[in-house]
């Protein structure tokens, strides 16, 4: 029953993600459908209210740090977060069949994919297998950007929290570009976008871009 996401804007939506976050964060989740019963009727159907597109370290389990049930976020995972196809569509998907009205791109501090892009671009790098070799090039810009705003030339100097947080920034950008789909549900104030990052330590979720009225 997607509908019933059409009477819920995505300020609405995303402050019940906050909310859970919170939970997390504090220690007092509340697990909440969870069980037999939601389980059950979910059978037949799924009306997700947020797609959640992050990476795929394990620690960013999406449905625990968000303090949701079965059937509340539809996923998308992969390393570093990097838009593909295959991303995209999922998205559309959720978009335009599930009528979630929020997509969270998530990404967080020591990022192995991040770290690996950074290292690949010292001098005389360690050759990486051919397919993690192209999706860590699609953070180059952002370890790029960074050496270049801090005027220096010392690649293993760089932060790779900012290397992360102007990746992020891209993932968004990408996406948008991308997908006239979800550009134009933004445009229409059915969807957002929050770009945001999450703190392994504290398990808090930090919003960095926003697209749409949260």
């Amino acid at each position: 029953m997607p509908e019933q996401n059409q009477k819920r804007t995505p300020a609405e939506v995303w402050r019940e993600m906050e909310r859970g976050n919170e939970r997390f964060v504090a220690g007092t989740p509340r697990h909440p459908r969870q069980d037999v019963e939601r389980r059950t009727e979910l059978a037949g159907y799924q009306a997700p209210s947020t797609a959640l597109f992050g990476c795929s370290d394990s620690r960013l389990a999406a449905e625990i740090i968000f303090d949701k049930g079965l059937g509340d976020l539809f996923v998308v995972r992969n390393a570093g977060q990097v838009i593909s196809d295959s991303v995209i569509g999922s998205l559309e998907y959720a978009v335009a069949v599930l009528k979630v009205r929020l997509i969270v791109v998530l990404g967080h501090d020591e990022c192995g994919a991040v770290r690996a892009a950074i290292d690949s671009r010292q001098p005389d790098p360690a050759p990486l297998p051919t397919h993690i070799a192209g999706l860590v090039a699609r953070i180059h810009p952002a370890v790029d950007r960074c050496l270049l705003a801090t005027g220096g030339t010392d690649v293993g100097s760089l932060d790779a929290m900012d290397v992360g947080r102007e990746h992020l920034r891209d993932t968004v950008g990408e996406l948008l570009a991308a997908s006239e789909l979800i550009s134009e549900a933004v445009a229409a104030g059915t969807l957002a976008v929050v770009g945001a990052n999450y703190r392994l330590a504290e398990g808090r979720v930090e919003p960095d871009a926003v697209v749409g009225q949260i």
